[in-house]
């Protein structure tokens, strides 16, 4: 995990990156981290696309989503969805929105997300939807008034995903990686349940012990730290960043013994 404060950017950098290279997101959606030393604010790039965030383009936010210096950079319009959950749930250290394809068929039907295999457990079972037209009225469908972002907290509750009708997805998580693997495998799941659903109505769901078993797995194992060098790797094929720091694991270098190397003299 970061360690220090320019890790943690390199780290938020690369998780918009993998969310990008895994098909989560495209130009548009955005994630976020708690700054890890005052809680009451956040990073959140300025406005680009995530493919494209360095550790450079962070703005540092209060809670209210009010940038702590002046930007001379553009600002995501929908920054009040990670402040108002941030104040919401202190426990949150990093947030997620995105409008990522898979789940578009259950968004403009309101169907429930069913987590059908033991990853997709990081959605929860049937977590709740959000209509922004039921407190709001007709809008732009953009969450840019703080209000909206506190509907939206609200929506959330105590769950780790509130389904966006008709717009998208925020996701929420402990740490940037936890965040990410949210992200990644109940989009997984969305796609396999669609699929599902074109094959008949009886879709064999986890029960509410098996997914909330199954969805501690990734926390609990080494399954997080694997996903997370597989996720970096695959960046860095692309071409994209892949720092390190980022990706090292919990291994700790082999001792030294102390002893002079012995130099082998080549026979002739």
């Amino acid at each position: 995990m970061a360690s220090n404060l320019s890790e943690a950017r390199a780290e938020l950098s690369l998780a918009n990156r993998i969310v990008a290279n895994e098909g989560i997101i495209d130009a548009f959606g955005h994630v976020s981290m708690r700054h890890p030393d005052i809680p009451g604010r956040y990073f959140l790039s300025r406005s680009r696309a995530p493919e494209l965030v360095t550790p450079d383009d962070f703005i540092e936010y209060d809670l209210d989503s009010q940038p702590v210096r002046q930007p001379t950079v553009t600002q995501y319009s929908e920054r009040v969805i990670h402040g108002e959950i941030y104040k919401a749930r202190p426990e949150v250290m990093s947030v997620c929105h995105h409008h990522c394809p898979a789940f578009m068929p259950l968004l403009a039907t309101g169907a429930d997300y069913l987590p059908i295999f033991h990853l997709g457990a990081v959605g929860g079972i049937r977590p709740p939807y959000w209509d922004q037209h039921d407190e709001f009225g007709d809008t732009n469908m953009l969450v840019v008034k703080p209000e909206e972002g506190a509907s939206l907290a609200r929506a959330l509750g105590r769950n780790w995903m509130v389904l966006m009708k008709r717009h998208g997805v925020t996701v929420a998580g402990t740490s940037v990686r936890d965040c990410v693997f949210r992200c990644v495998f109940s989009a997984r799941n969305a796609a396999y349940q669609v699929q599902s659903m074109t094959i008949g109505d009886n879709i064999a769901s986890l029960s509410e012990g098996e997914a909330r078993l199954a969805g501690a797995i990734s926390g609990q194992t080494t399954g997080l730290v694997r996903a997370w060098e597989y996720w970096s790797m695959r960046v860095a094929k692309a071409g994209g960043i892949a720092r390190a720091a980022a990706a090292k694991s919990d291994k700790k270098p082999a001792k030294k013994s102390g002893k002079p190397a012995k130099s082998k003299a080549k026979r002739r």
